[in-house]
């Protein structure tokens, strides 16, 4: 059964860093598009980051760009999300998404592009 299971949150100070991992019960190979959201109290869920190999594209959120990056472990079962440079406005539920399917024509940072995701991990950033 395919299912993506988020860890690696937890409290950080501003200008800290952590690593988000996302590992699947499948080869990541066999996912079409694997990103990450973040939610907030109050906020809509926003995309940070996503991968989309058939497209040959990474995409991320103008906020976490040249401070976040996507990168796989050579287990092809990993996703990790490397978080650097936080800032209080980067504290968040985030989630781990992924799809098989990923049309051309879906947004990569549209909730409704992915079909299995997984429970979330806090990230808190203080000032």
């Amino acid at each position: 059964q395919r299912r993506v299971v988020e860890s690696g949150g937890g409290s950080v100070e501003a200008g800290g860093s952590l690593k988000l991992s996302c590992a699947s019960t499948v080869s990541t190979h066999s996912w079409n598009c694997v990103g990450w959201f973040r939610q907030t109290p109050g906020k809509e869920r926003e995309g940070v980051a996503s991968f989309w190999p058939g497209r040959g594209m990474t995409y991320y959120a103008d906020s976490v760009k040249g401070r976040f990056t996507i990168s796989e472990d050579g287990t092809h079962t990993t996703r990790y999300l490397e978080m650097s440079n936080l800032k209080p406005e980067d504290t968040g539920l985030y989630t781990c998404a992924a799809d098989i399917w990923c049309q051309s024509g879906n947004r990569w940072d549209a909730a409704g592009s992915y079909n299995f995701w997984g429970q979330g991990t806090q990230v808190t950033v203080s000032s």
